[in-house]
Protein backbone atom coordinates (compact mmCIF):
# COMPACT_ATOMS: atom_id res chain seq x y z
CA UNK A 1 0.00 0.00 0.00
CA UNK A 2 1.62 3.23 -1.14
CA UNK A 3 0.45 5.81 1.39
CA UNK A 4 2.71 8.43 -0.19
CA UNK A 5 0.60 8.33 -3.35
CA UNK A 6 -2.55 8.56 -1.21
CA UNK A 7 -1.09 11.56 0.63
CA UNK A 8 -0.22 13.32 -2.63
CA UNK A 9 -3.70 12.62 -3.98
CA UNK A 10 -5.22 14.22 -0.90
CA UNK A 11 -2.82 17.14 -0.94
CA UNK A 12 -3.37 18.10 -4.57
CA UNK A 13 -6.86 16.80 -5.27
CA UNK A 14 -8.77 16.79 -2.01
CA UNK A 15 -8.83 20.51 -1.23
CA UNK A 16 -9.70 21.62 -4.75
CA UNK A 17 -12.31 18.97 -5.48
CA UNK A 18 -14.05 18.96 -2.10
CA UNK A 19 -13.83 22.61 -1.06
CA UNK A 20 -16.71 23.60 -3.32
CA UNK A 21 -19.18 21.90 -0.94
CA UNK A 22 -17.37 21.25 2.32
CA UNK A 23 -15.33 24.46 2.25
CA UNK A 24 -18.45 26.52 1.77
CA UNK A 25 -20.14 24.81 4.71
CA UNK A 26 -17.15 25.43 6.94
CA UNK A 27 -16.91 29.08 5.93
CA UNK A 28 -20.63 29.53 6.55
CA UNK A 29 -20.34 28.03 10.03
CA UNK A 30 -17.36 30.21 10.95
CA UNK A 31 -19.15 33.32 9.71
CA UNK A 32 -22.27 32.54 11.75
CA UNK A 33 -20.30 31.76 14.89
CA UNK A 34 -18.23 34.92 14.52
CA UNK A 35 -21.33 37.05 14.03
CA UNK A 36 -23.05 35.53 17.03
CA UNK A 37 -19.99 36.00 19.22
CA UNK A 38 -19.59 39.64 18.25
CA UNK A 39 -23.30 40.30 18.82
CA UNK A 40 -23.03 38.82 22.30
CA UNK A 41 -20.06 40.94 23.26
CA UNK A 42 -20.53 44.30 24.96
CA UNK A 43 -19.33 47.48 23.33
CA UNK A 44 -16.47 47.69 25.80
CA UNK A 45 -15.36 44.16 24.98
CA UNK A 46 -15.49 44.82 21.25
CA UNK A 47 -13.31 47.90 21.69
CA UNK A 48 -10.61 45.95 23.48
CA UNK A 49 -7.81 44.76 21.24
CA UNK A 50 -6.83 41.12 21.52
CA UNK A 51 -3.28 39.89 21.15
CA UNK A 52 -2.28 38.33 17.85
CA UNK A 53 -1.89 35.00 19.63
CA UNK A 54 -5.43 35.15 20.93
CA UNK A 55 -6.69 36.13 17.50
CA UNK A 56 -4.72 33.31 15.89
CA UNK A 57 -6.20 30.83 18.36
CA UNK A 58 -9.71 32.07 17.54
CA UNK A 59 -8.98 31.72 13.84
CA UNK A 60 -7.51 28.22 14.03
CA UNK A 61 -9.89 26.64 16.55
CA UNK A 62 -12.86 26.13 14.18
CA UNK A 63 -10.88 24.69 11.27
CA UNK A 64 -8.88 22.47 13.66
CA UNK A 65 -12.10 21.08 15.12
CA UNK A 66 -13.54 20.56 11.65
CA UNK A 67 -10.50 18.66 10.40
CA UNK A 68 -10.32 16.58 13.59
CA UNK A 69 -13.94 15.53 13.20
CA UNK A 70 -13.43 14.76 9.54
CA UNK A 71 -10.30 12.73 10.26
CA UNK A 72 -12.08 10.65 12.90
CA UNK A 73 -15.10 9.98 10.68
CA UNK A 74 -13.16 9.02 7.57
CA UNK A 75 -10.69 6.86 9.49
CA UNK A 76 -13.61 4.92 10.96
CA UNK A 77 -15.20 4.66 7.52
CA UNK A 78 -11.96 3.38 6.01
CA UNK A 79 -11.68 0.75 8.74
CA UNK A 80 -15.24 -0.42 8.11
CA UNK A 81 -14.67 -0.57 4.35
CA UNK A 82 -11.44 -2.51 4.79
CA UNK A 83 -13.15 -4.92 7.18
CA UNK A 84 -15.97 -5.38 4.69
CA UNK A 85 -13.46 -6.16 1.96
CA UNK A 86 -11.84 -8.73 4.24
CA UNK A 87 -15.12 -10.35 5.29
CA UNK A 88 -16.40 -10.83 1.78
CA UNK A 89 -12.91 -12.12 0.89
CA UNK A 90 -12.47 -10.28 -2.36
CA UNK A 91 -10.44 -12.28 -4.81
CA UNK A 92 -7.19 -10.85 -6.17
CA UNK A 93 -9.01 -10.34 -9.48
CA UNK A 94 -11.78 -8.32 -7.78
CA UNK A 95 -9.25 -6.18 -5.93
CA UNK A 96 -7.35 -5.67 -9.16
CA UNK A 97 -10.44 -4.33 -10.92
CA UNK A 98 -11.32 -2.15 -7.93
CA UNK A 99 -7.86 -0.60 -8.08
CA UNK A 100 -8.12 -0.09 -11.84
CA UNK A 101 -11.49 1.56 -11.30
CA UNK A 102 -10.10 3.82 -8.59
CA UNK A 103 -7.23 4.86 -10.87
CA UNK A 104 -9.61 5.62 -13.72
CA UNK A 105 -11.78 7.71 -11.36
CA UNK A 106 -8.82 9.78 -10.23
CA UNK A 107 -7.66 10.35 -13.82
CA UNK A 108 -11.20 11.33 -14.85
CA UNK A 109 -11.46 13.95 -12.10
CA UNK A 110 -8.03 15.29 -13.03
CA UNK A 111 -9.13 15.72 -16.65
CA UNK A 112 -12.32 17.40 -15.45
CA UNK A 113 -10.29 19.78 -13.30
CA UNK A 114 -8.17 20.70 -16.33
CA UNK A 115 -11.34 21.42 -18.30
CA UNK A 116 -10.63 18.83 -20.97
CA UNK A 117 -13.56 18.69 -23.43
CA UNK A 118 -15.85 15.81 -22.61
CA UNK A 119 -14.76 15.80 -18.97
CA UNK A 120 -15.23 19.38 -17.76
CA UNK A 121 -18.87 18.84 -16.84
CA UNK A 122 -18.22 15.75 -14.75
CA UNK A 123 -19.12 16.68 -11.19
CA UNK A 124 -19.99 14.30 -8.38
CA UNK A 125 -22.70 15.85 -6.24
CA UNK A 126 -24.57 14.29 -3.31
CA UNK A 127 -28.38 14.20 -3.18
CA UNK A 128 -29.94 17.55 -2.28
CA UNK A 129 -31.47 16.03 0.87
CA UNK A 130 -28.00 15.08 2.14
CA UNK A 131 -26.72 18.58 1.45
CA UNK A 132 -29.61 20.10 3.40
CA UNK A 133 -29.01 17.70 6.28
CA UNK A 134 -25.37 18.66 6.59
CA UNK A 135 -26.00 22.36 6.00
CA UNK A 136 -28.44 22.40 8.91
CA UNK A 137 -25.53 21.51 11.17
CA UNK A 138 -24.00 24.91 10.45
CA UNK A 139 -26.79 26.61 12.38
CA UNK A 140 -25.45 25.25 15.63
CA UNK A 141 -23.52 27.75 17.72
CA UNK A 142 -22.07 25.11 20.05
CA UNK A 143 -18.34 24.95 20.60
CA UNK A 144 -18.16 21.53 18.98
CA UNK A 145 -20.14 22.56 15.90
CA UNK A 146 -17.08 22.55 13.55
CA UNK A 147 -16.10 19.06 14.71
CA UNK A 148 -19.68 17.82 14.24
CA UNK A 149 -19.71 19.34 10.77
CA UNK A 150 -16.45 17.54 9.97
CA UNK A 151 -18.04 14.24 11.00
CA UNK A 152 -21.17 14.99 8.96
CA UNK A 153 -19.16 15.59 5.76
CA UNK A 154 -18.78 11.82 5.47
CA UNK A 155 -22.21 12.10 3.82
CA UNK A 156 -20.80 14.48 1.19
CA UNK A 157 -17.92 12.65 -0.51
CA UNK A 158 -16.26 14.29 -3.49
CA UNK A 159 -15.22 12.22 -6.49
CA UNK A 160 -11.63 11.68 -5.40
CA UNK A 161 -12.86 10.58 -1.96
CA UNK A 162 -14.96 7.91 -3.64
CA UNK A 163 -11.86 6.54 -5.35
CA UNK A 164 -10.02 6.42 -2.02
CA UNK A 165 -12.96 4.57 -0.51
CA UNK A 166 -12.67 2.03 -3.34
CA UNK A 167 -9.00 1.54 -2.44
CA UNK A 168 -9.91 1.09 1.23
CA UNK A 169 -12.46 -1.57 0.27
CA UNK A 170 -9.96 -3.28 -2.01
CA UNK A 171 -7.35 -3.43 0.79
CA UNK A 172 -9.38 -6.12 2.58
CA UNK A 173 -7.93 -4.97 5.91
CA UNK A 174 -9.51 -2.67 8.50
CA UNK A 175 -6.10 -1.29 9.44
CA UNK A 176 -5.04 -0.60 5.87
CA UNK A 177 -8.47 0.81 5.01
CA UNK A 178 -8.33 3.14 8.01
CA UNK A 179 -4.77 4.18 7.10
CA UNK A 180 -5.75 4.97 3.49
CA UNK A 181 -8.62 7.25 4.51
CA UNK A 182 -6.71 8.85 7.38
CA UNK A 183 -3.69 9.70 5.23
CA UNK A 184 -5.98 11.01 2.49
CA UNK A 185 -7.74 13.38 4.92
CA UNK A 186 -4.38 14.49 6.35
CA UNK A 187 -3.27 15.26 2.81
CA UNK A 188 -6.35 17.40 2.20
CA UNK A 189 -5.87 19.38 5.41
CA UNK A 190 -3.37 22.10 4.39
CA UNK A 191 -5.01 23.11 1.12
CA UNK A 192 -8.49 22.47 2.46
CA UNK A 193 -7.86 24.73 5.45
CA UNK A 194 -6.61 27.51 3.18
CA UNK A 195 -9.43 27.26 0.67
CA UNK A 196 -12.16 26.59 3.19
CA UNK A 197 -11.26 28.94 6.01
CA UNK A 198 -8.94 31.65 4.74
CA UNK A 199 -10.52 34.82 3.37
CA UNK A 200 -12.73 33.79 0.49
CA UNK A 201 -11.59 36.55 -1.81
CA UNK A 202 -7.92 35.84 -1.20
CA UNK A 203 -8.46 32.15 -1.87
CA UNK A 204 -10.34 32.93 -5.07
CA UNK A 205 -7.49 35.07 -6.39
CA UNK A 206 -4.92 32.29 -6.40
CA UNK A 207 -7.14 29.25 -6.49
CA UNK A 208 -7.51 29.51 -10.26
CA UNK A 209 -3.76 29.44 -10.70
CA UNK A 210 -3.64 26.05 -9.00
CA UNK A 211 -6.07 24.39 -11.38
CA UNK A 212 -3.54 23.36 -14.02
CA UNK A 213 -0.86 22.25 -11.54
CA UNK A 214 -3.23 20.28 -9.34
CA UNK A 215 -5.01 18.78 -12.34
CA UNK A 216 -1.71 17.41 -13.64
CA UNK A 217 -0.81 16.11 -10.17
CA UNK A 218 -4.19 14.38 -9.86
CA UNK A 219 -3.76 12.71 -13.25
CA UNK A 220 -0.25 11.57 -12.31
CA UNK A 221 -1.39 9.96 -9.07
CA UNK A 222 -4.35 8.42 -10.90
CA UNK A 223 -2.06 6.90 -13.50
CA UNK A 224 0.15 5.55 -10.72
CA UNK A 225 -2.84 3.86 -9.08
CA UNK A 226 -4.12 2.62 -12.44
CA UNK A 227 -0.72 1.15 -13.32
CA UNK A 228 -0.72 -0.81 -10.07
CA UNK A 229 -3.97 -2.45 -11.13
CA UNK A 230 -2.62 -3.14 -14.61
CA UNK A 231 0.47 -4.75 -13.09
CA UNK A 232 -1.74 -7.04 -11.01
CA UNK A 233 -3.80 -7.90 -14.07
CA UNK A 234 -0.67 -8.74 -16.08
CA UNK A 235 -1.70 -6.23 -18.73
CA UNK A 236 0.71 -5.48 -21.59
CA UNK A 237 -0.10 -1.81 -20.89
CA UNK A 238 1.53 -1.95 -17.45
CA UNK A 239 4.68 0.15 -17.09
CA UNK A 240 6.94 -2.84 -16.42
CA UNK A 241 5.68 -4.66 -19.51
CA UNK A 242 6.17 -1.59 -21.68
CA UNK A 243 9.69 -1.18 -20.28
CA UNK A 244 10.42 -4.81 -21.13
CA UNK A 245 9.22 -4.39 -24.69
CA UNK A 246 11.46 -1.35 -25.15
CA UNK A 247 14.59 -2.65 -23.44
CA UNK A 248 14.21 -6.40 -23.93
CA UNK A 249 13.50 -9.09 -21.36
CA UNK A 250 15.83 -9.00 -18.38
CA UNK A 251 18.18 -11.95 -17.94
CA UNK A 252 16.83 -14.48 -15.47
CA UNK A 253 18.89 -15.10 -12.33
CA UNK A 254 19.21 -18.88 -11.73
CA UNK A 255 21.34 -18.50 -8.58
CA UNK A 256 18.41 -18.87 -6.18
CA UNK A 257 17.09 -22.07 -7.80
CA UNK A 258 18.07 -25.57 -6.69
CA UNK A 259 16.98 -29.06 -7.78
CA UNK A 260 17.19 -31.93 -5.30
CA UNK A 261 15.76 -35.43 -5.75
CA UNK A 262 13.59 -34.33 -8.63
CA UNK A 263 12.12 -31.40 -6.67
CA UNK A 264 12.85 -27.79 -7.59
CA UNK A 265 12.97 -24.84 -5.22
CA UNK A 266 13.28 -21.17 -6.08
CA UNK A 267 13.83 -18.50 -3.43
CA UNK A 268 12.64 -14.90 -3.70
CA UNK A 269 13.49 -12.41 -0.95
CA UNK A 270 10.83 -9.96 0.18
CA UNK A 271 12.01 -6.82 1.96
CA UNK A 272 10.62 -3.35 2.62
CA UNK A 273 12.08 -2.30 -0.75
CA UNK A 274 10.45 -5.00 -2.88
CA UNK A 275 11.43 -8.42 -4.17
CA UNK A 276 14.73 -9.85 -5.37
CA UNK A 277 15.82 -11.08 -7.75
CA UNK A 278 13.43 -9.22 -10.03
CA UNK A 279 13.59 -12.10 -12.53
CA UNK A 280 14.33 -15.65 -11.36
CA UNK A 281 14.85 -18.63 -13.63
CA UNK A 282 13.58 -22.20 -13.22
CA UNK A 283 13.32 -25.30 -15.37
CA UNK A 284 10.03 -26.46 -16.86
CA UNK A 285 8.57 -29.92 -16.15
CA UNK A 286 9.84 -30.26 -12.57
CA UNK A 287 7.61 -30.05 -9.46
CA UNK A 288 8.46 -26.66 -8.00
CA UNK A 289 8.10 -24.92 -4.67
CA UNK A 290 8.48 -21.17 -4.40
CA UNK A 291 9.97 -20.01 -1.12
CA UNK A 292 9.34 -16.34 -0.36
CA UNK A 293 11.90 -15.36 2.29
CA UNK A 294 10.70 -12.34 4.25
CA UNK A 295 13.49 -10.09 5.49
CA UNK A 296 11.84 -7.06 7.04
CA UNK A 297 8.88 -7.24 4.65
CA UNK A 298 6.51 -4.33 5.15
CA UNK A 299 3.55 -2.59 3.56
CA UNK A 300 2.02 -4.04 0.43
CA UNK A 301 5.11 -6.25 -0.08
CA UNK A 302 3.58 -8.59 2.48
CA UNK A 303 0.54 -9.14 0.22
CA UNK A 304 2.24 -11.42 -2.31
CA UNK A 305 0.15 -12.15 -5.41
CA UNK A 306 1.13 -14.76 -7.97
CA UNK A 307 -1.43 -15.95 -10.49
CA UNK A 308 -4.83 -16.04 -8.79
CA UNK A 309 -3.39 -16.59 -5.33
CA UNK A 310 -2.61 -13.98 -2.69
CA UNK A 311 -0.51 -14.92 0.33
CA UNK A 312 0.09 -12.68 3.33
CA UNK A 313 3.77 -12.86 4.21
CA UNK A 314 5.19 -12.52 7.71
CA UNK A 315 7.67 -9.75 8.44
CA UNK A 316 10.40 -12.37 8.66
CA UNK A 317 10.57 -16.07 7.89
CA UNK A 318 9.88 -18.36 4.94
CA UNK A 319 6.58 -18.89 3.16
CA UNK A 320 6.27 -21.92 0.87
CA UNK A 321 4.02 -21.75 -2.21
CA UNK A 322 3.42 -24.82 -4.40
CA UNK A 323 3.79 -23.92 -8.08
CA UNK A 324 2.95 -27.41 -9.29
CA UNK A 325 4.83 -28.52 -12.40
CA UNK A 326 5.21 -25.35 -14.44
CA UNK A 327 5.39 -25.31 -18.21
CA UNK A 328 7.52 -23.00 -20.29
CA UNK A 329 6.52 -19.36 -20.01
CA UNK A 330 6.57 -16.61 -17.44
CA UNK A 331 5.03 -16.53 -13.97
CA UNK A 332 4.51 -12.94 -12.87
CA UNK A 333 4.02 -11.80 -9.32
CA UNK A 334 3.40 -8.49 -7.56
CA UNK A 335 2.57 -6.98 -4.22
CA UNK A 336 -1.08 -6.47 -3.36
CA UNK A 337 -1.13 -2.91 -4.76
CA UNK A 338 0.95 -3.62 -7.88
CA UNK A 339 3.78 -1.36 -6.68
CA UNK A 340 6.48 -4.02 -6.66
CA UNK A 341 6.66 -6.67 -9.35
CA UNK A 342 8.80 -9.51 -10.54
CA UNK A 343 8.76 -12.61 -12.72
CA UNK A 344 9.86 -16.22 -12.78
CA UNK A 345 11.00 -17.33 -16.23
CA UNK A 346 10.30 -21.00 -16.95
CA UNK A 347 12.48 -22.56 -19.67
Amino acid sequence: MNLVAVLITGLFAGGISCAAVQGGLLTGLITRQQGARESAETGATRSESRSWRGQLGDDLAPVTGFLAGKLAAYTLLGGLLGALGGVVQLSPAARTWLQIGAGLLIVTFGLAQLGVPGFRRIVVEPPASWTRLVRNRTRSQAALAPALLGVATVLLPCGVTLSMEALALASGSPWQGAAIMAVFVIGTSPLFAILGYAARKAATLWRGRLVAATGIAVIATGLYTLNGGLELAGSPLAASRIAESLSGTATADPSTTTVTDGQQQVVITASAHGYSPRVAGITAGIPTTLIVRSDGAAGCVRAFVIGDTQTVLPESGDTRIDLGTPTAGTLRYACGMGMYTGAITVT
